[in-house]
């Protein structure tokens, strides 16, 4: 047992494992993180070898046991655990060991890795920076290239002038020349001019006398022959009177049958403008009056471009309306409202043509300042409209302007009434008039001309697909047909008397049905009649251009500008109702 004894009198110090570890020969100290060596030292530290000592002083207190033999083996059993978990401790560290070099060479690898991509990057970043240098390069040269071309033809122009400031002076001189030889010559021959003249007008003069001598004679001769003879002289003074009796009568009865066929057949001042023609119309224009009764019959919607709905709904009106005036039946009364230049004229006009009847179009702005001659004016309208074997269309635009509400609002006792003539004519169903008002605020009505309306019919501004089409129709009518029609023979007779010739347009980009579609997004919100204006805009954009071309950028800045104006007129708009809310709100 002694040499269990000496287990008890020293310590052996701890392995080199268990001190600090081995080191093997492909680790690298310096890549080792001092975050790691914590781990070590707890490793180290849960390993208690008081356990031995424990065990070493047992074998001695076993020295002087009877029963040393078995406390013997549960010595030696106790330290062979003690060496297993040693050997295990060791296993452990070689293990954390390991892993800690892995995680080194991971380390070095990952910052490998990142230092070649930084590499890489700098060199991408360089190769950038020489290709932005060597376009700043060619730009700086074509630019130089450019502002020696742009000297060059000033140079060119200037030569030009100056050649053409020459030549005029040149000519200037030549003519000044020319014009003092001829004024030279006409002062040497002055003098034979000056006797000429003087034999020319003395021999006129004595050619005048002598025919007024003999007229003079022949005229007194009759005079006294015709004074002599009573009954010539009675006669005489009876013609004379029945020719002045005749001239007055026949001045003033046309005067009077004047006044009345034009109250029967004339135009009322109030009617802007009318398919009815008159008499004075047909003597001043008789090629276009004839075209305008012969002119063949169309669709009622030729030319306008609305809702589908909208457009099955304006159908039937027209059918109806038709119908009514081939079974003379009584019309009904509609009211087109909705914003401005959405198609409400275009449609009442189309509707009078297409049913056969005359239309006349009013607007209320001039109603209002007639003041008390506006009764009259009414009363006019509505006689001249009757007398109509077809029928009238009347369409009052702008009717808000003069049919407001006589409750509400403050009006003057002419325009009430005025109001009140009209609400009078339209009291009753009409076989001879149908009344189509149109208006933007139809809220302003008074009740009794809402009681009148048999139908209310709301145009909207045009969708996408409803502008699409309009940018479709309104491109071939200003574009299209004015780049590819010919010349006819009355235009081509007035540029050759005028020594002028016509600039074709013409159009340098592809416009198909994507190209539409994108116009008809760019132009959202804008009616019919600005579309239409847009159309008329780059025609005149094309003819104001150098060569005529109308390119993609007109169309897109000319786009951009009408609806900047949209926008603005929207804006004003909601100033206005602001302001008129306010006012509204204060005078509660």
């Amino acid at each position: 047992m002694s040499w269990l004894s000496s287990l008890t009198g020293s310590k052996k110090p701890l392995p080199p494992a268990a001190a600090g570890g081995t080191e093997s020969k492909d680790s690298n100290p310096e890549s080792v993180s001092n975050q790691q060596a914590p781990k070590t030292d707890n490793l180290y530290r849960a390993f208690d070898p008081s356990g031995l000592e424990r065990a070493a002083q047992a074998i001695q207190k076993l020295n002087q046991s009877p029963q040393e033999r078995t406390e013997q083996l549960k010595l030696e059993n106790e330290l062979g655990k003690a060496k297993a978990m040693e050997e295990e401790w060791r296993m452990e560290t070689a293990r954390i060991q390991g892993e800690e070099r892995r995680k080194n060479i991971q380390e070095e690898a990952k910052y490998h890795r990142e230092k070649s991509n930084y590499e890489d990057q700098l060199a991408r970043k360089r190769y950038d920076d020489q290709l932005a240098a060597q376009r700043q390069s060619q730009d700086e040269i074509l630019r130089r290239q450019e502002e020696s071309i742009k000297k060059q033809e000033e140079i060119r122009r200037s030569t030009i002038k100056y050649e053409a400031d020459l030549r005029h002076e040149n000519e200037m001189k030549r003519v000044k020349a020319e014009l003092a030889g001829q004024a030279q010559v006409e002062r040497e021959n002055h003098d034979l001019r000056l006797q000429k003249i003087k034999a020319e007008s003395a021999e006129f003069r004595v050619t005048v006398m002598e025919a007024i001598s003999t007229a003079g004679t022949i005229i007194g001769q009759g005079v006294e022959a015709h004074i002599s003879d009573w009954s010539k002289l009675s006669r005489t003074v009876g013609g004379l009177t029945l020719l002045a009796a005749g001239w007055y009568t026949a001045k003033r009865s046309t005067s009077v049958v004047g006044r009345i066929v034009e109250a029967r057949v004339g135009k009322p001042a109030l009617v802007r403008e009318t398919s009815r023609l008159t008499l004075a119309q047909l003597v001043q224009h008789p090629i276009k009056s004839s075209k305008v009764v012969m002119r063949p019959k169309h669709d009622v919607l030729k030319g306008i471009i609305l809702d589908s709905k909208l457009e099955a709904r304006l159908r039937d009106i027209a059918i109806a309306t038709k119908n009514t005036k081939l079974n003379n039946g009584f019309y009904r009364n509609i009211l087109l409202y909705g914003p401005p230049g959405s198609g409400k004229t275009m449609f009442a006009k189309s509707l009078a043509y297409h049913s056969g009847l005359d239309f006349a179009i009013l607007t209320g702005g001039d109603i209002s300042p007639m003041g008390s001659q506006g009764v009259t004016a009414v009363h006019k309208v509505f006689d001249w409209a009757s007398t109509s074997k077809k029928g009238v269309l009347l369409f009052v635009d702008e009717a808000d302007a003069f049919l407001r509400k006589r409750s509400a609002e403050q009006i003057s006792e002419d325009l009430r009434s005025t109001l009140n003539a009209f609400l009078f004519r339209t009291g009753e169903q009409s076989k001879k008039i149908m009344l189509v008002l149109a208006s933007n605020q139809p809220e302003q009505f008074d009740w009794a001309i809402n009681d009148r309306l048999d139908e209310m019919v709301h145009f909207e501004l045009p969708g996408e697909k409803e502008r699409e089409r309009l940018l479709r129709n309104y491109f071939d009518l200003y574009i299209v047909q004015p780049a590819i029609a010919g010349t006819s023979w009355t235009q081509w007779l007035t540029d050759l008397v005028r020594l002028k010739k016509p600039r074709k347009l013409s159009v340098d980009f592809k416009f198909d049905d994507s190209y539409f579609q994108q116009l008809a997004r760019d132009t959202e919100g804008l009616s019919a009649r600005e579309i239409s204006k847009l159309a008329v805009s780059w025609q005149a954009s094309a003819y104001a251009s150098e060569d005529g071309v109308l390119t993609k950028d007109i169309v897109n800045a000319r786009v951009r500008e009408a609806v900047a104006q949209r926008a603005k007129k929207d804006q004003w708009e909601g100033e206005t109702r602001e302001r008129m809310n306010q006012i509204h709100s204060y005078s509660k």
